[in-house]
């Protein structure tokens, strides 16, 4: 695909002219140092320059909570009507590490049985990612998994040049935006300049934990009785925000709510937590991971363990959102390090 470029001081009205033809989500500031996805209309209410925001993207194409279906007993026969809210819209400034996340849950709902109201609605939704060229903040992992980099997911993808932008044209729908908007091509010095902001990113961004990547799967793999989960397990008080910031966890609730009429009703579903003790309880009261480190343990080996064995990726796309959000002030970071030092 193409390279395009915007002007800085064009910038305001290539989203103005984006809000027009569909509703325009994006970074906004929410007080000190915390930023949040939310519906803007000009390009000053973005913040261009922002740490991973509270919640991640994937909170538009995996609603927190979702009706499903609504159904009706009265006439003896079930009947249900499902519900899916699927308005156009596009996400500006999705960085890297949420790009990864997104591709994550691409593949996680796409297997059967596929979830068809996260695939519709992923459909209806334009992706713009906006390249990191140096760290968010020290809790970024991003280097260690490899998401400081674009790798796809996006339908265009912006990155600063200082006085100008970069577009990358990543799909058919993104090549058709910048066509309609009369986007100028990118010169060869600015496919210059490209490279010089990527040969920089190669010094800026280093491994963060200093344990080669490639020994990760083989670390967890002789670590399941580490005595790191024992110390994870006296910290953490199950409060689940590592799981709900996180932008490749997936689990939900499903329940059915039932009216007072007894014959109508809605089911639906919402986020849940592996941290959460009820989360692994079945019948019977049997609970499969009682102990909070045990809880912890899973969080890790779904991250580091068994999507490589599935999917040949890690679930950690490096944001750094759970450690920045845990109340028991757990490190991703430090906890890789203490269970590599068992290994060496």
């Amino acid at each position: 695909m193409n390279y395009h470029i915007i002007m800085k001081d064009e910038f305001d009205g290539f989203i103005k002219k984006l809000a027009k033809k569909m509703k325009v989500c994006a970074p906004v500031a929410k007080g000190h140092n915390n930023f949040a996805f939310e519906e803007v209309t000009s390009a000053g209410e973005i913040a261009l320059s922002y740490i991973p925001t509270i919640l991640p993207p994937k909170k538009y194409f995996m609603p927190q909570r979702e009706k499903m279906l609504d159904f009706d007993l009265t006439e003896g026969k079930p009947k249900d009507a499902a519900n899916l809210e699927a308005p156009e819209m596009a996400i500006f400034g999705v960085h890297t590490c949420d790009l990864a996340g997104i591709q994550c849950l691409n593949m996680v709902f796409s297997e059967k049985p596929r979830d068809y109201n996260y695939i519709l609605r992923k459909e209806k939704i334009f992706i713009i990612g906006l390249e990191c060229n140096g760290y968010c903040d020290g809790h970024a992992s991003c280097a260690l998994v490899g998401s400081h980099y674009p790798n796809g997911g996006y339908d265009l993808f912006f990155t600063d040049l200082g006085d100008k932008f970069i577009l990358h044209v990543g799909t058919q729908k993104g090549e058709e935006l910048v066509e309609k908007m009369g986007l100028a091509k990118a010169s060869p010095a600015d496919m210059s300049a490209l490279d010089r902001v990527r040969e920089g990113k190669k010094h800026a961004f280093q491994n963060e934990i200093g344990v080669d990547p490639k020994k990760l799967p083989e670390i967890f793999a002789k670590g399941m009785d580490s005595k790191v989960w024992k110390d994870l397990g006296e910290r953490c008080v199950s409060c689940g925000n590592c799981t709900n910031v996180c932008p490749t966890c997936y689990c939900f609730d499903m329940a059915d709510t039932i009216n007072l009429d007894m014959k109508t009703g809605s089911r639906n579903r919402a986020w849940d937590s592996c941290q959460f003790e009820t989360f692994a309880s079945v019948a019977g009261g049997e609970n499969f991971r009682h102990e909070r480190a045990e809880r912890q343990r899973h969080r890790f080996y779904r991250k580091f363990k068994y999507p490589l064995d599935k999917f040949y990726r890690s679930f950690c796309t490096g944001c750094g959102r759970c450690t920045r959000t845990c109340m028991a002030k757990i490190n991703l970071k430090d906890t890789l390090k203490a269970l590599a030092a068992e290994h060496k």
